[in-house]
């Protein structure tokens, strides 16, 4: 992602938040006609409350170096229903290869911090640099540490050669970012957190944005107000306990006979 609110005379008023005052409502946010769709407000602290009160209400902060914090609601909004991850028979045919290895896990949290600096150091096509900044990386390290942020990983032998990043409140799944050394390194670790999701009854898992990438393994958008109602729900509900989750293979067996 590369975060761009460009100074526009047509832009509307961007609101300024200081510490201790809420966002305002995603009703506020820029719209399709503007500079930057989805825009809400931008502010100068990014503490761990202010991250679990902005997902909360649907928003989530998307900056680059040297910007203040940006703080985004878009509509229509990027989701990924569990139940239309398409496991391609490609994908299908990594995990079985890769899990009859020796050591092969796919694990959740056991190295969050590893996890986000390598997202936060992998090259992405078409992107100089990487949104996901310092300031940014002690805010999640810190939502980690509360049991609000957490990490996806592939390893063989002890060594994480794929992962991803995640906030969860309540059974409220939002999908961060992913990086991999290996062919479908991160799609294996996107599959493992579906499977999870499956089985305890989570719908969907925010995208935020619009890629290609996540359109090609079933993300779609829906509109902001059908986001908001399914995330109400799921932020009710009891959480997991991730750290004692793994791949579940059933469930993924059953998403592939459904297809």
């Amino acid at each position: 992602m590369t975060s761009q609110a460009d100074a526009h005379s047509d832009a509307p008023e961007l609101p300024w938040i200081v510490e201790g005052q809420a966002l305002p409502p995603v009703s506020w946010a820029w719209g399709a006609s503007t500079p930057a769709p989805g825009l809400l407000a931008a502010s100068g602290d990014l503490s761990a409350q202010r991250l679990m009160d902005a997902y909360a209400q649907g928003v989530f902060p998307w900056f680059n170096m040297g910007q203040p914090v940006l703080w985004w609601s878009p509509d229509p909004r990027m989701v990924l229903p569990t139940r239309e991850f398409r496991f391609h028979r490609s994908l299908q045919k990594s995990l079985k290869r890769w899990s009859l290895t020796p050591n092969f896990e796919l694990c959740f949290d056991r190295d969050f911090s590893q996890v986000i600096h390598r997202c936060a150091s992998s090259a992405r096509q078409g992107q100089k640099g990487t949104w996901i900044v310092p300031r940014m990386v002690a805010a999640y390290e810190a939502l980690h540490r509360i049991g609000v942020a957490h990490s996806c990983e592939l390893r063989i032998d002890g060594e994480l050669l794929a992962g991803l990043y995640f906030v969860a409140l309540g059974r409220a799944v939002f999908g961060e970012s992913m990086f991999t050394t290996i062919d479908d390194g991160s799609k294996m670790a996107l599959a493992c957190l579906v499977s999870v999701c499956l089985q305890h009854g989570i719908t969907t898992i925010d995208c935020q944005q619009n890629t290609r990438h996540l359109a090609s393994m079933g993300a779609r958008e829906i509109p902001r107000d059908e986001f908001l109602s399914a995330l109400q729900q799921g932020r009710d509900q009891a959480p997991i306990d991730w750290a004692h989750e793994s791949l579940n293979w059933p469930a993924l067996a059953t998403l592939a006979a459904s297809k």
